[in-house]
């Protein structure tokens, strides 16, 4: 079901990042389509891409005229036949990789048309999501808190079911004065804990990191503003008086000078003021990040795809590991 008609009265749009090299999963990948292919462009856990998934995701909340697609053009060949429907104005393509941050600005430069009153939710296009109604009601919700209280941001945490220490973790404070969403303060962000602290994360009861965000565009202009201050004023610089220089010819420059910068790693683990999460406890989530965390989604959900059997009976590891 699709409310997207609400989304787009209520002034949401939504940012999805595709623009990440799939680097850790590339061994999986590559096994499973013959070649080097990111992940979020592969069918992995369905018979549509991880992009195509997220998309049709987001659109039972936000509109596709309200939402952004941020990618990187050396993945040309992968993108273009997964977003034939796509106005080149929601299409932003990155001349190469320069982190989430970087990917979040332009995104949010490129729907300044909708007013600074916009609220904004970011989505990373590399997850799986077992139940998409139930997903996307937990960013509503996120939604109508932002909506109510301008200066707050929410990062959806995911409840964990093993102490993982490949993800992020965030350990929540207490709810928040806006109680009725039943939003969380932050207390802080753990990245990728060693094992131990891991085990004490998910016992004390602290979530996954699911990067996704929910915000107003000028609450996110400012925590970059904060926190990335060298990038923030960088990308901004590079579009004022430009007089008739297209933008391509600007970005192109631009991305010469840009560094790698995070948004997870160098804003979120500052745990910036106003950061609240909104628990997610009843969807099955996983980032998929590494092939043993592909297998084990499927094991849970109970689909196997033709290639399983052969990448995990038939293709020796010492194989995999010079792939």
């Amino acid at each position: 079901m699709s409310v997207f008609a609400d989304g787009a009265a209520l002034n949401r749009a939504a940012i999805i990042l595709a623009g990440g090299d799939g680097t850790r999963l590339r061994e999986l990948t590559r096994f499973i389509m013959g070649h080097d292919v990111p992940k979020q462009f592969c069918a992995v856990t369905s018979d549509e891409t991880l992009l195509e998934e997220t998309r049709h995701r987001v659109e039972r909340l936000v509109s596709p005229k309200r939402t952004v697609v941020v990618v990187n053009r050396q993945h040309q060949s992968f993108y273009q036949p997964l977003l034939p429907d796509l106005p080149h104005s929601l299409l932003i393509e990155q001349p190469s990789n320069r982190g989430t941050a970087t990917a979040i600005l332009f995104g949010l430069r490129r729907l300044a048309f909708l007013g600074r009153d916009t609220v904004v939710a970011i989505f990373p296009s590399d997850h799986f999501v077992g139940d998409d109604e139930r997903f996307m009601s937990h960013v509503s919700n996120a939604m109508a808190a932002v909506e109510d209280a301008p200066d707050m941001a929410v990062i959806l945490g995911i409840q964990p079911d093993s102490p993982e220490t490949s993800f992020g973790w965030i350990e929540p404070n207490t709810r928040l004065s806006i109680s009725r969403y039943g939003v969380l303060g932050v207390r802080r962000f753990w990245e990728k804990p060693r094992p131990e602290l891991a085990q004490r994360l998910w016992r004390d009861g602290c979530l996954w990191n699911s990067f996704v965000i929910i915000a107003r565009a000028p609450r996110l202009h400012a925590m970059l503003a904060e926190c990335t201050s060298k990038l923030f004023v960088t990308f901004n610089a590079a579009f004022a008086s430009t007089g008739e220089r297209p933008e391509a010819a600007i970005v192109e420059d631009l991305f010469k000078r840009l560094p790698v910068v995070g948004f997870s790693e160098e804003v979120l683990s500052r745990c910036p003021a106003n950061l609240a999460v909104e628990p997610v406890e009843d969807v099955r989530w996983n980032d998929l990040g590494e092939p043993d965390r592909v297998l084990h989604t499927l094991r849970t959900i109970g689909h196997e795809p033709q290639w399983v059997k052969s990448y995990v009976y038939e293709w020796p590891r010492a194989l995999r590991a010079n792939v």
